[in-house]
């Protein structure tokens, strides 16, 4: 394979392979940053990855209270998954569990698009008959009662059919250590494109998988050709010298949000060199012939 070299980091010359998903966002407030953040993390939990999860979550950004609805501290959190019905099951769920019962929450809308998925208009019902609608500013609301006042929540948000799902990047090292300087640099970066989530743990998955493996029903497994310790035994993608790998997966609001991020990540983790990070860069892909989305690394360089 050729490689360019940036800053000393050998990048790949090969491409992200994407797929298009159904996403949306909502505003969840609260009194105070912690708070809305709590909330916000506990929605998000256990949605890495829709091949176990159902959806893909994480925050967008975090919000000044100068920049929501309510003039209180907020997150924006985008959810992705691979159909309408899932996403608004997903929704659903994770809203009445996780922010309707987180104290002192709001939500509402973070998203216009070219359909809506309830909230507020689905977790009505949990007031018992003694919800109230409200319409305020051309927008539509419920009031919830719960034990420490009231839940208001948009009646709905908006939902995006443009979205994008496994804009990824590969962060080859020496050392495990510095694989993680590497990633940690390229999620700083990436927390900074609006649009855009990484939905592993801290941005970062170290177990990159395939598709299918040996066992029977098995979705997807172990990426072998870059696991370090299968280099003497598979088709490796490694050197020598190569001794840890991790990667970061992206879900962007658009296609471009993806490509501005993964620039920005490769950016990073360039500036850092080898010395202290990354010594290669790569990608996942199916050879083109799954996800309708490439990302060329080559054209994404700093």
């Amino acid at each position: 394979m050729q490689r360019l070299t940036v800053n000393g980091v050998a990048i790949d010359d090969t491409f992200a392979e994407a797929f298009g998903m159904r996403a949306t966002a909502i505003i969840i407030t609260a009194p105070n940053r912690k708070w809305a953040r709590q909330a916000a993390i506990t929605m998000t939990g256990f949605a890495t990855s829709v091949i176990g999860c159902g959806a893909e979550a994480a925050i967008d950004v975090e919000l000044p209270a100068s920049e929501t609805p309510d003039g209180r501290p907020g997150c924006r959190v985008m959810i992705f998954a691979v159909s309408t019905d899932e996403l608004q099951k997903q929704l659903q769920n994770r809203l009445g569990q996780c922010v309707l019962t987180s104290p002192g929450s709001a939500c509402f809308a973070g998203l216009k698009g070219t359909a809506d998925l309830k909230l507020g208009a689905a977790l009505r019902y949990f007031g018992d008959g003694w919800q109230v609608s409200k319409k305020f500013g051309g927008k539509h609301f419920w009031r919830v009662p719960v034990m420490d006042g009231e839940f208001l929540c948009e009646a709905t948000t908006g939902l995006t059919k443009e979205a994008v799902g496994g804009g990824n990047l590969l962060f080859i090292a020496s050392s495990s250590a510095k694989a993680l300087a590497a990633a940690e640099a390229a999620v700083e970066a990436i927390e900074k494109v609006p649009g855009t989530i990484m939905p592993f743990p801290g941005g970062v998955v170290r177990s990159g998988s395939k598709i299918g493996g040996k066992y029977k029903g098995m979705i997807a497994s172990t990426n072998d050709a870059f696991a370090p310790t299968l280099r003497g035994v598979v088709k490796s993608e490694l050197g020598p010298d190569d001794n840890a790998v991790l990667e970061i997966v992206i879900d962007g609001e658009t296609s471009d949000a993806v490509a501005a991020a993964m620039k920005a990540g490769i950016g990073a983790v360039t500036a850092l060199g080898p010395e202290k990070g990354a010594s290669r860069i790569s990608a996942g892909n199916y050879g083109g012939k799954l996800g309708k989305f490439h990302y060329h690394l080559k054209d994404l360089l700093p």
